[in-house]
């Protein structure tokens, strides 16, 4: 068997990489390199591109260790029955990599994730030990992402979260019944498992009011994540955000990520043929944050499309307010911050200006106005000092209005 050069394995197993969107880089404690003489930082701005919360733009080196897998998983196009290149670096390679990469400014971080070689412990270990000599021997102070694998021992999960940054543990389907399908070497039970272990680390890492001498071990302070694959099962949206909602609030997940299924080269007659449209997962990303970030519950988003499904062609905080109409206008004056969230066009920050401002004047449209960059879809549900909408919010052209146009696409 002829060897691959570093560049063509790079080739292969960055491209494999791909098709995990959970590789964020936001959420980790400030650090850099200054003080212990080694190299990195996870502050500044910049090969996956990630936004922190602040906006800055983080550029990881976004790798498989290897793309040989024993799992058959039907979805994956590393799967063991798959056609395609294979690959594998050493750890020494993938520490190289990620020095020359940083060095010449092209990234700030590493991403790592594999497919399962030998035994899950075997896996994990390679992984961890990439990290463990990135920190250890070069003293690199730049962000790691590690991805866990389900079922390796506690002890490397441990270790992971040591030296990563971020973990995650990808729990693949919307559901048990889809993933025993379409993965049935993998244990649900396991996955979850893993993410519980997870859960019980960082909680014990978080420091609490009580006074103590002994500060808590650090552990992966960008918290954990995890990803669903969107479109290969029967499963609606309804089920989807289901899932999520209740992964964050049993793991504590920093983020739960949607990835539309993307047809594969030799793919089982169990898939679909063709791909969900792109809009649902961004319809699922926009309502996810409503859960998160806006005190909506599942039943309430889902209910502004149709049969378990988000619409598609409004945003999902547009849909329930114009299928509960009842509840607006909502005075900007005097409503709570609860109900102020649920208002179309009003995100966290507008809110928190509206709020702070009538504190000073009763506020008018045009106040509002210059609070908000989406004044005209908030109009039809507020009312002000000056304004009130009358017919406006019951209008039965309403939502036409409000729908964005599709637009010619220009070359120049």
């Amino acid at each position: 068997m002829v060897a691959l050069t570093l560049s063509r394995k790079l080739a292969i197993l960055a491209d494999a990489a791909k098709y995990d969107a959970s590789c964020a880089s936001s959420g980790t404690e400030k650090r850099n390199s200054a003080k212990t003489g080694g190299i990195g930082s996870t502050e500044g701005s910049g090969i996956c591109h990630s936004y922190a919360p602040d906006g800055r733009c983080i550029s990881l080196l976004k790798l498989l260790l290897t793309n040989f897998c024993v799992y058959d998983c039907a979805y994956c196009i590393n799967r063991s029955s798959s056609n395609v290149a294979r690959a594998r670096f050493s750890v020494d390679e993938v520490v190289r990599l990620t020095l020359d990469f940083y060095k010449r400014n092209y990234i700030e971080g590493l991403f790592l994730s594999s497919g399962i070689i030998r035994s899950p412990d075997y896996t994990m270990e390679e992984m961890v030990r990439v990290a463990r000599t990135l920190r250890e021997v070069h003293l690199f102070a730049g962000y790691i992402h590690l991805k866990v694998i389900p079922n390796a021992a506690p002890e490397l999960l441990a270790e992971a979260g040591r030296w990563a940054d971020r973990l995650s543990t990808n729990i693949e389907m919307p559901t048990d019944s889809a993933l025993e399908h379409f993965a049935p070497e993998k244990r649900p039970s396991e996955i979850r498992t893993a993410m519980a272990r997870l859960r019980g680390k960082l909680d014990e890492a978080t420091p609490d009011n009580k006074p103590s001498k002994a500060k808590p071990e650090k552990f992966a302070p960008a918290g954990q994540s995890t990803q669903m694959i969107v479109g290969a099962d029967k499963a609606d949206d309804s089920a989807i955000l289901t899932r999520a909602a209740g992964l964050y609030s049993g793991y504590r997940l920093k983020r739960v990520y949607y990835s539309a299924f993307s047809p594969i080269p030799d793919a089982s007659s169990r898939l679909p043929l063709a791909p969900p449209p792109l809009m649902r997962e961004h319809r699922l990303y926009q309502a996810d944050w409503l859960i998160r970030f806006y005190g909506f519950d599942v039943p309430e988003i889902v209910a502004g499309g149709e049969g378990g499904h988000l619409d598609l062609n409004i945003d999902p905080k547009l849909a329930w307010a114009l299928k509960t109409r009842q509840s607006f206008p909502v005075d900007v004056n005097r409503a709570d911050r609860e109900m102020l969230l649920r208002v179309p066009g009003l995100g966290v920050r507008a809110v928190d200006r509206v709020i702070t401002s009538r504190r000073h004047h009763r506020l008018t449209l045009a106040d509002v106005s210059r609070l908000t960059a989406s004044i005209d879809k908030v109009r039809p549900f507020i009312s002000a000092a000056d304004w009130t909408p009358g017919g406006l919010t019951d209008d039965i052209k309403l939502k036409q209005k409000l729908t964005p146009q599709p637009k010619q696409l220009e070359l120049f």
